[in-house]
């Protein structure tokens, strides 16, 4: 992210709002439809900070710098939960960044229709000797999101997990040129199962997103189908 932009700014939250929010009107897109771009809007637009100039689609970018967890803080409890009622809520891209280097960590996003009322916190008021003394905000419980509409679109992995991320394309490497003929089995790629549900522990059908990928491939031109479970990779001199 650009962040000389925080300079004018001395407040916290200004700087990283102001910062954050340029880095979305030239990086977020639309996943509603094939606008790569989004609209960024003036500040204290109700309920959205973009949105789509193809398809007219809102968008709300949250910002932190600590990491992403189960709890969010968000804005006015009672107008979060009348976008809700009233189906006037907008999709949220939800962003870990890094404040030392202004680089973007994680990035999450989650469709408008995804949030369901008890994913809503209501937090308690303001105090009377607060300026906005009464004030009931909210919070988000992203773990009450269905985890298939928890979308990540930037991923940052411990060096750890690095580690482990790293051993799989070596090991899918043998697996392809073991033979000869480079053929292989289903059941030779299930044998990465286990691996693949540490990397994507809300994905709970992983063998049958393998057998996906695989007919994916196969309609790619990217491997050839042998027979029931059996695949074979093109041979590079073919024309």
């Amino acid at each position: 992210m650009t962040g000389d932009l925080a300079g004018a700014y001395r407040s916290g939250a200004q700087r990283a709002r102001v910062v954050t929010e340029a880095w979305g009107e030239k990086n977020l897109f639309c996943p509603n439809c094939s606008s790569p771009k989004l609209t960024w809007l003036e500040p204290g637009h109700p309920a959205s900070d973009y949105s789509c100039p193809a398809c007219g689609f809102w968008y709300q970018l949250k910002s932190q710098k600590s990491r992403l967890g189960d709890s969010i803080t968000d804005g006015a409890y009672n107008a979060m939960m009348k976008a809700i009622q009233n189906d006037e809520m907008p999709s949220f891209y939800f962003m870990h960044y890094d404040l030392a280097t202004w680089g973007v960590r994680n990035l999450l996003l989650v469709p408008h229709f995804a949030f369901p009322p008890s994913a809503i916190i209501k937090r308690r008021p303001l105090s009377p000797t607060a300026r906005r003394a009464g004030w009931v905000g909210c919070n988000f419980n992203l773990s009450r999101i269905p985890a298939d509409a928890r979308i990540p679109v930037v991923i940052t992995r411990s060096s750890s997990r690095r580690r482990g991320d790293e051993s799989l394309p070596g090991k899918l490497e043998r697996l392809l040129t073991s033979a000869p003929t480079g053929e292989f089995t289903t059941s030779e790629v299930y044998t990465f199962t286990r691996e693949l549900e540490q990397l994507h522990p809300d994905n709970r059908h992983v063998r049958d997103k393998i057998r996906q990928q695989l007919q994916v491939l196969r309609e790619m031109g990217l491997l050839i189908h042998l027979g029931r479970g059996e695949w074979r990779l093109p041979d590079p001199a073919a024309p």
